[in-house]
Parts: structure tokens; sequence; C-alpha cells
């Protein structure tokens, strides 16, 4: 894999020079020396090896002959070896190479294409990762095995087992899909995502580049499950300072897991609000980075981290529209809103609203608006234990922010299908403008896109040590709407 196409035309091109035999070649006695060489096919303005007169003569015949211009090469001298070369022993050659370095000889020419989508060395690359051993099988078994398994071989359709090792080194498996089709009626999403991730010991690493050009990759130290999103960290103290950084790129690979350090408490970090979902961690009085923090909505996690490369990422495929027979005022109904409150370390709220709605006299400023909880309407007021913190880790030292926690919200559509949905870092304020008749200190939080918005509405109880939620609106961009019921509201 570390020889490019660019590389491997050179080494050949060395071989066959080395190999070439000396520019006077031997030949007939009696002819002159430019009738030793075959230059049909040559330009008169052609470049012959050799003395000045040889090379004058050769130049000559070439104008006589007057031939289109081609890229041929000296019969006597230089000739194709690896045409000459049975096919038996250049599959011998390339059975040698392994499966990233035979893909890449695959884009030399036709001949070398042809012969690196070779059924059997694919074949023999697959079992040799992904197969059972047969050690512990008697010799004669093991033949007939193998006579068994040419005939398989043959019966495959062409690329077969080059398809079906990428799809297996990717995780590609029916197997996990079909732990994926399994719904939780709750949040819309599917019930075993965390499963799935688990047991395709799928980890996240994070590589940043400053400005000039140097890359680092971090691996995380630690991540949380909720019932729709994952919250993963990274935390070292080896990151470049936050004014050199020129990209950040997240990546979902296939490895084990690392081990948690040993831990020390401290508070000394201000943080950084990314968005879509990641919060970085900065040492107060200074640009260095301590951690960063992401958070990834479980809809269709497992695909955007499996499958696709670098050069060729995953993308989400399109939901088919449905069928829109509403009244001609309503622009959605029988929505459902599921949305969490947690950090890295435990949840502190989980709501579930459905049998939402909203009238086309409700789109204001380019947003529907779904009145999922109303200040006025105490019976819809719930309480939720726990302050809104977010606990972060740097190795050896340990804190927690206080106002700032993840905030996953899953907007489902009549159909149950996930419409508008983000998981990502949230702050909360205080509502000073907007009192209610509960008494103690008001907050808001609120977040927006380019798909939607949502405003939370919170009062602290210091008597009971708890949150009461007093009104949650979630708004949804009339350009999303349109696009996907191919409405005009």
């Amino acid at each position: 894999m570390a020889i490019g196409r660019g590389q491997l035309f050179r080494s050949f091109r060395e071989g066959l020079l080395k190999n070439a035999p000396p520019t006077e070649c031997e030949g007939p006695k009696g002819k002159d020396e430019s009738d030793r060489y075959d230059i049909t096919g040559f330009s008169p303005d052609f470049q012959c090896v050799g003395p000045e007169p040889l090379r004058q003569k050769c130049k000559k015949k070439a104008a006589a002959l007057s031939r289109p211009t081609g890229y041929a090469v000296m019969q006597t001298c230089l000739q194709n070896l690896i045409d000459r070369m049975p096919p038996e022993i250049l599959l011998k050659i390339l059975s040698y190479l392994d499966a990233l370095s035979l893909l890449s000889i695959g884009l030399v020419n036709k001949q070398f294409y042809e012969m690196a989508h070779n059924n059997g060395m694919w074949h023999k690359i697959y079992f040799a990762q992904y197969g059972q051993s047969k050690n512990w099988m008697p010799k004669p078994v093991d033949e007939v095995l193998e006579k068994l398994t040419a005939v398989v071989v043959q019966e495959r359709p062409e690329c077969y087992w080059r398809r079906l090792y990428f799809r297996t080194m990717a995780g590609y498996s029916e197997r996990w899909r079909q732990e994926l089709r399994d719904i939780n009626p709750f949040t819309g999403l599917p019930s075993h995502t965390e499963r799935v991730l688990r047991s395709q010991r799928v980890t996240w690493e994070i590589t940043v580049c400053d400005k000039r050009g140097l890359e680092v990759t971090f691996q995380q130290s630690r991540t949380f499950f909720s019932d729709s999103s994952v919250t993963v960290c990274w935390g070292s103290r080896h990151w470049p300072a936050l004014y050199q950084l020129s990209t950040l790129q997240l990546d979902g690979v296939k490895r084990e897991a690392l081990s948690s350090p040993n831990i020390i408490k401290d508070q000394l970090v201000n943080l950084v609000l990314l968005s879509p979902g990641i919060v970085i961690g900065v040492w107060r009085g200074r640009w260095a980075i301590a951690f960063v923090m992401a958070s990834f909505h479980y809809h269709r996690l497992v695909e955007r981290s499996l499958l696709g490369t670098a050069v060729c990422p995953y993308s989400v495929p399109k939901d088919k529209s449905p069928f829109d027979n509403a009244d001609p005022y309503f622009g959605l109904h029988g929505y459902t809103v599921r949305i969490v409150l947690h950090n890295a370390v435990t949840q502190m709220m989980a709501g579930h609203f459905p049998r939402l709605s909203g009238r086309r006299r409700q789109v204001h400023g380019g947003f529907i608006q779904l009145n999922v909880i109303s200040r006025g309407d105490e019976s819809q007021h719930s309480p939720f234990s726990g302050r809104i913190s977010l606990p972060w880790k740097c190795e050896a030292v340990e804190g927690t922010v206080e106002n700032c926690c993840m905030m996953t919200l899953t907007l489902m559509d009549e159909s149950h299908s996930p419409f508008w949905y983000v998981s990502t870092p949230v702050s909360m304020m205080l509502n000073i403008k907007e009192p209610s008749k509960y008494e103690g200190q008001h907050f808001v939080i609120k977040y927006q896109d380019a798909e939607g918005k949502m405003r939370m509405e919170l009062v602290w109880m210091e008597e009971q040590r708890q949150y009461f939620l007093i009104g949650l609106v979630v708004f949804i961009a009339t350009a999303k709407v349109n696009k996907h019921f191919g409405k005009a509201y």
C-alpha cells in the first residue's frame, strides 16, 4: 500500500533499463547499424540512443517512412518483459501481496486490474484473516476441503471475495443490520445501537491540524451512552494551543477501547462550544486545550462510523417524502418530541411528548412552531432531579462546569421516523425578563441551527432541590418542511 502507482512504474522502468543490452547491439554482419532497430511507429523527430552517425541515419530512415507518432520501444533492446511473463507466474507473485497492496496494483493497467480481482487470491486473503482455522483437521479431510473450496471459489461471481473482504473489514454485516431494525417506540431510533457499537468495538478518534500543517490524532478517553446519543471525551496534556488550530476532524474507527487513568479533582477550564456536538475545554488563563468532548446522535450512527472512507465519506440517504393528506390549515400533525439532558456521567432529564401539531398560521420568521409544554398550563409542568453540569477529565485532573450539559433532541414525524435530530452541548442562562408564579431562579436553554431551534424554560426550586420544566417550544424551518413534503408552507 505504501508503493503508489508512480513508484511502481518507476521501479518497472528502472528494471527494464537495467537489463537492457548496450547501445551498440550485435546484429547480422554486413548490414547498416540503423537496420538493427525497428523504428516503425516513430515520428521523424524521435530521439535515437547511440553515436551521432547512427542517430543521423535513424532519423533519415524515420523521416522516409513517415509513420504516425507513437511510443514504441526498440524491439531488440527493450521488450515488454511483463507481457512475456506467463500469467501463472504473475498470479503467483501477486499472491504474496496484502489486500491493500493488491488493491493499489490493480490501478496500474488493465492486465493488472484483471489479475488483482482474481477470486482465488481474494478467497485466500479473506480466509487468512476472517476464516476459521483448520489445523485440527486430519490431513485427508483437509485435502477434501481444499478441493471443495476450489469448486466454491470458481462458482462465485467475479469480485465476490474481494467485496466480501472489504465489507467484513468495515464491519458491514447483515447481523448488525438486523439488530438495528428493532425500533424503540419512544425514541424512534434503533433499540440496540449501543450494543452494536460495543460489539463492533467502535471508538472515535479526533485529528487536529495546526496552521503549520502538522497533524496529531487523539484516541477517546471515555464514553457515555444515553437512550438516543453517545457522548465522547478526549483528554490529553498534548493538545496544541486553540489559536494554532486550523482543522478538526472526527472519525469512527474499529478498535479496542482505552483504559481510564487515576483521577484527582479540580476546576480549571473554560468551555468553547462548537456546533454541532463539540465542546473544547481550555485551561483558564491560557489557550492550551485541556480536553475535547463530543456528542453523537444515534440516528444512523453505526453506518456513519463504520461505512465510508476519508476520500468517500458516508452520506445519509434521503428518506422518501410521505404522502401528506392533512388539512390545508395544518403544517405538521402527529409529531413526537424526545428530549434528553445528560452529560458524560449521568442523565438528568428525559421527556417524551407525542401528538404535537402546528397550524400554518403559526409560521413566523421562517419557522413552524410546535408548542410542547405551555407556561400557562401547570398540568404539563414536570420536575426532574439533578444539577445541570458537565463533568470533565484530563488524565490526572478532573472538574465540573456548572450550567452546561449535553442535549439530545429527536423530532419524529407521523410515521415515527426521525425528522430533525441533534445532539449538542448547550448552556443554561438566567431568565430575568420572563418570571412566573414559581418562586426560584428562572433559567432558559436555547439552541438553533439551519433546520430548527428549541427553547426550554426551567425553574430551580431550592427547597425541593430540583428543577421544574415549565416551558418547551420546538421550531422547524419551513424550508426543511417544504423540501421534505414538496409543499409551500
